[in-house]
């Protein structure tokens, strides 16, 4: 059986398996989806066992591909490092790095400030990924990920990068034509802006429950950072990180005192590929920007 084995076929097979979905996983290899069916079946072949369920809507692993899927991302991870000592790229970071967060971190704090980490390493191409989601690192959708809770499972290396406040804020504009806030009890009269509970995509988001079971938003976004231009606009009242309202000359933060959460940023990193030169450098330049800025995420 060994003879038969072609180690080439265990790219096929975690693409198909970090994609769900052969034709997406062919795009991803530039080959036809054809040629990518035949590799996984020579791979199932050669090991003598079904590696995946085929369903209509695509392909979900088996318990022997589930266990396949450590092992070959743990080779493929050794198979990176050694291509990396072998050619001496950590002398020179070049090659792609792919870094997923929040849209309120990735566009308001990391944004401005990855550029510097371009002119440092000229021949590295980063790419920030800000939107409102998970993102899994087992299926490659990013190198590094910003989350808002530490993982609980997985092959993983997590780091607390900082806990940040969030507080109420509203538009100047707003405040002169509405009701006084002397309380939380006063809110529920009020225009509040918030999330939408059925895009929740982490529990640590859902704020308003913590604020008042009164208040009944008006306006609902998944986006932060449309929230954010929401606020600004004098459309109502939010909560939002300080990182992000508290120098903005237009808002004011109401009721500090009575309204005052916490919530955190973890770095997460797959363990088969975080020794690598390019990932654990633009970690550490992340690390390294929010531990220069600690005084923001304090409100």
């Amino acid at each position: 059986m060994a003879s038969r084995f072609d180690w080439d076929d265990l790219q096929s097979f975690l693409a198909v398996a970090r994609s769900g979905r052969l034709t997406l996983a062919a795009k991803r290899m530039g080959v036809d989806h054809t040629t990518l069916g035949r590799r996984l079946t020579g791979l199932e072949q050669a090991l003598g066992t079904t590696l995946f369920e085929r369903h209509a809507t695509g392909y979900s692993l088996t318990q022997a591909g589930e266990t396949l899927l450590q092992n070959a991302e743990a080779m493929e991870g050794m198979a990176l490092t050694i291509m990396e000592e072998l050619s001496g790229a950590g002398a020179r970071l070049s090659g792609a790095v792919r870094i997923g967060t929040p849209d309120g971190f990735g566009s308001f704090f990391l944004a401005p400030r990855i550029g510097r980490l371009g002119s440092l390493h000229p021949d590295l191409e980063v790419q920030l990924v800000a939107m409102p989601r998970l993102f899994s690192l087992s299926k490659r959708e990013a190198d590094i990920a910003v989350t808002l809770a530490q993982p609980e499972a997985g092959r993983l290396h997590a780091r607390k990068l900082t806990d940040y406040e969030l507080g109420l804020y509203a538009a100047r504009s707003y405040l002169e034509n509405a009701e006084p806030i002397t309380g939380v009890g006063d809110l529920a009269r009020h225009r509040f802006i918030s999330y939408i509970d059925d895009l929740l995509y982490t529990p640590e988001l859902d704020y308003v429950p913590l604020v008042s079971r009164d208040i009944r938003p008006y306006l609902k976004s998944a986006s932060l950072v449309a929230q954010f231009r929401a606020v600004q606009a004098g459309s109502g009242i939010a909560v939002l990180p300080c990182f992000m309202a508290a120098g903005e000359k237009d808002l004011v933060r109401l009721l500090p005192d009575e309204v005052n959460l916490v919530r955190s940023f973890w770095l997460v990193i797959h363990s088969d590929v975080r020794h690598l030169s390019r990932i654990r450098v633009t970690a550490e330049f992340i690390a390294d920007e929010v531990r220069r800025n600690a005084r923001l995420f304090q409100g």
